[in-house]
């Protein structure tokens, strides 16, 4: 296989931010942001901030439906997947996982980082940003997989990389995931 797109998925806090940037220091392969074409275009509508971004999220998503942030990127992927293997960061539902798959088919590859609740809580309770509460987190894990239909892509992930540990037994980990795998 010469080039994949590859999506990092995972529930809040399992680490998949890290797994981004330790993957892209690594690669050198260009990143396609899932929020970008959402940003985008509430600077081209000139309304910046959560309320623009939700509103443009609720627009994309009631006329493509729970793929639509897959279609709204599908062009910045086609365009860096000319040239290169590509991540993707911020894919959650099931429904942009099929319309990657029927675009890209076997070169679109899934990795999972998957953290138990009681690890994910402490690094959320502990983020600098955004911190969140145990009982916060599990309305945000309820949500994204009963209304983002997050479950189905961490389970069909062509890898699963456990983070129960140190930053550095992460990067352990997604080093032999490359070293073991030639993209």
């Amino acid at each position: 296989m010469d080039k994949i797109v590859l999506a990092i998925v995972g529930l809040a806090g399992a680490g998949k931010t890290e797994a981004t940037e330790y993957l892209l220091k690594k690669t050198g392969w260009p990143k396609v942001y899932f929020g970008q074409a959402v940003v985008d275009e509430t600077v081209r509508r000139g309304i910046p901030g959560e309320a623009g971004e939700r509103a443009v999220r609720e627009e994309f998503r009631a006329k493509d439906g729970m793929a639509a942030m897959a279609i709204a990127n599908m062009p910045a992927i086609k365009s860096a997947f000319e040239n290169s293997s590509v991540i993707i960061e911020s894919m959650y539902s099931w429904e942009e996982y099929l319309e990657l798959k029927k675009a890209f088919g076997e070169n679109f590859k899934v990795l999972a980082i998957y953290s138990s609740f009681k690890t994910r809580a402490g690094r959320m309770a502990n983020r600098p940003v955004r911190p969140l509460s145990e009982s916060d987190l599990q309305s945000r894990d309820y949500s994204q997989i009963e209304n983002l239909h997050q479950a189905g892509p961490i389970a069909r992930a062509d890898w699963t990389i456990e983070n129960e540990g140190s930053k550095d037994g992460l990067y352990k980990n997604l080093s032999e995931l490359l070293n073991n795998f030639k993209f």
